[in-house]
């Protein structure tokens, strides 16, 4: 009746490559194989971009997208300078120093976080109130983050003495049950994992935090990046990875809770409302007003490089060409 199994599956197959042809004309040719790699670890605030690799908007620009998990900033910039990541998503202000003290040729193509996100959590019942609290309290993060990095630039804003408190080095996932469990006062931690924080604390446990936003610092944080070489060479494949990700960006934030879904989906382990939260963190410091999501600012781009230079010394001058490459975000 349906005849054979083989001809059923010529059949199938016919239609499914006709309808690939109709869809995608442009898919004919092979695809570019990108892998990104993370600041740290798959959390709910990369969202983003798994909701455009699960919506096939990667697939729709000619990419191939493999997603591997960074273990800090400090180490996604080496990586993709190393030629291991062709992208990274990873903390402006780091890159900063990766350039000046290392000479990593790693720039950023379009910015993520357009406000800071570094902050540090406290719980309320150690005592911890003002920022100058934290002189003589153990602090625990992870090694290579954009937070003891730049926890200078946010002692000297907030007027404490940088050098008066501890680094406890810990995993990304170690540090909720840290704090939970008392073994530290506080940690590092991006404001959009405030509600992981809260969610590992016990009945009537609060938080204290202090973001280095609030100290007055302003600056890029995350954001694409990849090396000058990659940029020269291959600028359309470049475009294509951040145009494509700007539409998941726009989706995750339009249906945050659509994009947590997409998130657990694909990552078992990230609780989808916990990545909802997430998200939602995620467009706060994405957007602003009147500007086109991923944009990259030259005066923010000025301020960020401020903000390093006051706080550390670098080993080398780096100027705004050094870190960024314009022109790769559609306005």
């Amino acid at each position: 009746m349906f005849g054979t199994p083989k001809a059923v599956h010529r059949i199938v197959a016919g239609a499914l490559i006709a309808s690939t042809i109709l869809l995608r004309p442009s898919t004919s040719r092979a695809f570019d194989n990108v892998t990104l790699i993370t600041d740290f670890g798959y959390n709910g605030r990369h969202a983003h971009f798994f909701e455009a690799l699960d919506r096939g908007y990667y697939r729709d620009a000619g990419l191939e997208v493999k997603i591997v998990r960074g273990q800090g900033s400090n180490d996604a910039i080496r990586q993709v300078g190393a030629g291991n990541a062709m992208f990274g998503f990873a903390d402006a202000g780091t890159l900063v120093l990766a350039r000046a003290n290392d000479q990593i040729p790693v720039k950023l193509v379009a910015a993520v976080y357009r406000k800071p996100p570094q902050a540090i959590f406290c719980r309320e019942d150690s005592g911890l109130r003002k920022p100058k609290d934290l002189e003589g309290n153990a602090i625990a993060t992870t090694a290579g983050a954009s937070i003891p990095a730049l926890f200078p630039a946010f002692a000297k804003a907030a007027g404490i003495d940088a050098q008066a408190v501890r680094w406890v080095n810990a995993s990304l996932e170690s540090l909720p049950g840290l704090l939970a469990t008392n073994k530290v006062p506080c940690v590092g931690q991006f404001t959009l994992g405030e509600a992981l924080l809260r969610s590992q604390l016990g009945p009537g446990a609060k938080l204290v935090r202090f973001a280095y936003a609030d100290a007055g610092l302003s600056y890029y944080a995350n954001a694409i990046v990849a090396t000058a070489a990659t940029i020269a060479s291959k600028p359309d494949i470049v475009h294509r990875f951040v145009e494509a990700t700007i539409r998941g960006m726009k989706d995750a934030f339009a249906d945050p809770a659509a994009a947590g879904a997409i998130m657990q989906r694909i990552v078992p382990q990230v609780d989808a409302t916990i990545a909802k939260k997430e998200t939602e963190a995620a467009a706060e410091l994405a957007q602003i007003p009147g500007q086109p999501l991923g944009e990259i600012d030259p005066a923010r781009i000025e301020a960020t490089l401020d903000v390093v230079k006051g706080a550390f010394k670098l080993a080398t001058p780096v100027a705004a060409a050094d870190v960024y490459a314009p022109g790769f975000v559609t306005k």
